[in-house]
């Protein structure tokens, strides 16, 4: 099968994605998604109003640092003239590698105002949106959407089609409606049948949770790309594991208790460095400890102690406690008869 071009160069012909998503794909994740195999990265969306008045909060969410390229900054809105305007903002002031234009998101407030999942309402305003957005940039214009608003209005290859003829580059398909949310099941056959139907490349989105997840969503489809979103909550690793099965190879250990508390330890810091006030830095922290610990013995009580934090101190403390009652906690899990395997150590274990 031949591999559809990507508007920017891509790591590999297969890229994966860390999905846009808000209060979570920051600086600090995205770099460290980087680092364990993400081969392209997008802005957690931003609203077209708030770049084009250059509001302070706003603008601080598009830094971003050399090392997280190939980026691209993600911006919704219902008036192609504001997008227009936050585009020319986004590529004069941050040059990017690509603008994403947001038909996906399915949040109230959003939808309310027309913006994200709401646009698929109005097949028309998608396609003056991308129009109006790939005049005002030289950028590659990219998008996410859904498989429509309702099951009634669900036309995955239909929205597609426009949004490929109003000049978006590739596309990005959650295979859900809005109407959805995030219940029942991704259908993959659509993203299937839009893969097929485009010349564009088309990334494959919903019910990633494991690397073996993505894998069978890739052979299921055949999508020209990747995009991680909850997958990668508190196990950025998913993406090396999953490029060594793309590529071929067994899939790679998951890292061992205390490994993972080092891979959260390090993403603490790198927060630690980027936001300016240390305490809301670290408040806003913890839904990714919360995450790290996930389906851990005893994980319960630990992120009780976690979401209680207040300075990232504090974490290094907690899981070093943790870690020196470990063979406790796993002996009574094995008690209990939990999913873990009896006579490893915190070093071996492994999350199952």
């Amino acid at each position: 099968m031949a591999f559809k071009s990507f508007p920017f160069r891509t790591p590999n012909a297969v890229p994966m994605y860390l999905a846009p998503m808000a209060g979570v794909s920051e600086s600090p994740f995205r770099r460290l998604c980087h680092e364990h195999g993400a081969d392209v990265v997008v802005t957690e969306f931003l609203s077209a109003e708030g770049i084009r008045r250059e509001n302070d909060a706003t603008m601080d969410k598009l830094r971003f640092s050399p090392e997280e390229r190939p980026i691209g900054v993600q911006i919704f809105g219902a008036d192609p003239a504001a997008m227009a305007d936050a585009a020319a903002v986004v590529t004069d002031l941050f040059q990017p590698d690509f603008v994403d234009i947001n038909f996906g998101c399915p949040v109230k407030k959003v939808v309310r105002r027309n913006g994200g999942s709401g646009c698929l309402r109005d097949l028309d305003l998608v396609q003056e949106i991308l129009r109006a957005v790939s005049k005002a940039t030289p950028l590659p214009v990219t998008c996410k959407i859904r498989s429509g608003w309702s099951e009634e209005m669900r036309d995955p290859v239909g929205i597609a089609l426009r949004c490929q003829d109003a000049g978006a580059r590739v596309l990005a398909l959650h295979a859900r409606t809005r109407t959805q949310m995030y219940t029942g099941m991704a259908n993959w056959d659509e993203i299937a049948a839009v893969t097929a139907a485009l010349d564009i490349p088309v990334l494959g989105n919903g019910d990633i949770k494991t690397a073996l997840d993505a894998k069978r969503m890739r052979d299921h489809t055949q999508c020209d790309g990747i995009m991680i979103g909850r997958g990668s909550y508190g196990q950025p690793w998913i993406f090396r594991q999953t490029r060594a099965l793309l590529d071929g190879e067994a899939l790679p250990e998951t890292p061992s208790v205390a490994e993972r508390f080092a891979v959260a330890l390090a993403h603490a810091r790198m927060v630690q460095q980027y936001e300016v006030d240390p305490i809301g830095a670290a408040l806003e922290f913890r839904k990714h400890l919360g995450w790290y610990v996930k389906g851990l013995p005893n994980s319960a009580d630990l992120r009780k102690l976690l979401h209680q934090v207040k300075d990232f101190a504090e974490v290094e403390k907690i899981f070093s406690t943790y870690l020196e009652n470990f063979e406790m906690y796993r002996e009574r899990a094995a008690a209990e008869n939990r999913d873990w395997v009896a006579g490893t150590s915190v070093d071996s274990l492994q999350y199952l």
